[in-house]
């Protein structure tokens, strides 16, 4: 089982931020900061994401549309329905964070790493992480809007505070792509630590806010542990929810592939600043459960894509992926090496797919 380096940078920065939190005017410019970070990190989302290959991957919308009902519908139900739990095995910030975690969109990188693996639909897993990643801009916030309520402190002032530091860079970005986005694909080896330091200054501003508040006084390891075995119901309902779904909803094998890990999945990288935007101060406990169960995510995924590339049927072509041609086989290459989910850098993305007389439903080998 995989663990992710970018984890560790993480849980180092987490641990730096609990012993040594910024204070006073150190605070402050820790706050700006991030908030520059956040700015940037969706500018450079805008900047890369092709918008007209994404278009082009729309024929095979009942795929797309499912992964989005994993993600937007039937995840935060799961959400929901564990607020039961509350308070006798979470706590109540915990129960909020892991609310919240069922919000954020999917992943792009580590969707396309494991269909890739299991020889899944490649370019439909692309296409619902990029579609997922656009729709999170707007669906995360209003549905933490409706089901958070104050816990997310949304208000007029956040709703201003989310355009113009996530939904106005990501489409600077997108009208810009024209003219940077090639510059940007050349660069991506320089820009990757770019992005994945932003996102280490955003959970340093978080939970170093935090500790100065007091937050970890209401975690304590018993409710940890209890949060690590929800979050591994939770995944492991998705898991099975988006191969059987897939399965009665008629998809063939290599579409199921690319439903399960598109559809069970959430992005770090999307939720960290998210959550330093609706959050606030209280960001560190929100982001807790996410961290977690990208971790568990990523674990868990990697033995399923290795025992699916060994399964009997790997090698049989899916009959809704032939659908897909060779503009969509273009953008996996893309996307996978021009990802904006930086923390799922520890997964190994598949190489450039070429097209084939096969169709997509068979997947490129991983790089």
């Amino acid at each position: 089982m995989p663990l992710d380096p970018y984890l560790l940078l993480l849980l180092a920065t987490v641990a730096l931020a609990t012993v040594l939190p910024a204070r006073g005017t150190a605070a402050d410019l820790a706050s700006g900061a991030s908030t520059a970070a956040v700015a940037a990190l969706f500018f450079l989302y805008g900047a890369r994401l092709s918008t007209r290959e994404v278009v082009d991957g729309l024929r095979h919308w009942r795929l797309h549309v499912t992964v989005l009902a994993c993600t937007f519908v039937l995840f935060p139900v799961l959400g929901l329905a564990a607020r039961g739990l509350v308070p006798t095995i979470l706590t109540d910030p915990l129960y909020q964070g892991l609310l919240f975690l069922t919000l954020v969109p999917s992943t792009i990188q580590s969707s396309i790493a494991f269909t890739s693996l299991a020889r899944g639909n490649v370019p439909a897993a692309v296409c619902a992480g990029s579609f997922s990643s656009l729709a999170g801009i707007v669906l995360t916030p209003l549905l933490a809007a409706a089901l958070l309520g104050g816990a997310a402190g949304f208000s007029g002032e956040s709703v201003l505070r989310i355009v113009s530091q996530l939904l106005v860079p990501f489409l600077a970005g997108q009208m810009l792509r024209p003219r940077i986005g090639a510059f940007v694909a050349r660069h991506r080896r320089v820009l990757g630590p770019v992005d994945r330091g932003a996102i280490l200054l955003v959970v340093y501003t978080a939970f170093g806010a935090g500790t100065a508040q007091g937050v970890w006084q209401q975690v304590s390891p018993a409710r940890l542990g209890a949060l690590l075995a929800v979050e591994a119901v939770l995944l492991t309902v998705m898991l099975l929810l988006t191969w059987y779904g897939g399965r009665a909803l008629g998809f063939g094998r290599a579409d199921r592939i690319a439903l399960q890990f598109a559809g069970s999945k959430k992005s770090l990288a999307a939720g960290l600043p998210m959550a330093s935007v609706l959050f606030g101060a209280q960001a560190s406990l929100a982001v807790l459960p996410l961290m977690l169960f990208h971790q568990m995510q990523l674990m868990v995924c990697a033995v399923i894509a290795g025992r699916r590339s060994r399964d009997p049927e790997a090698g049989e072509v899916s009959e809704a992926g032939t659908a897909h041609q060779a503009g969509e086989v273009r953008l996996a290459g893309e996307v996978s090496e021009a990802d904006a989910d930086a923390p799922d850098a520890g997964v190994t993305p598949p190489g450039r797919a070429a097209p084939s007389g096969t169709g997509a439903g068979t997947a490129p080998r991983s790089g």
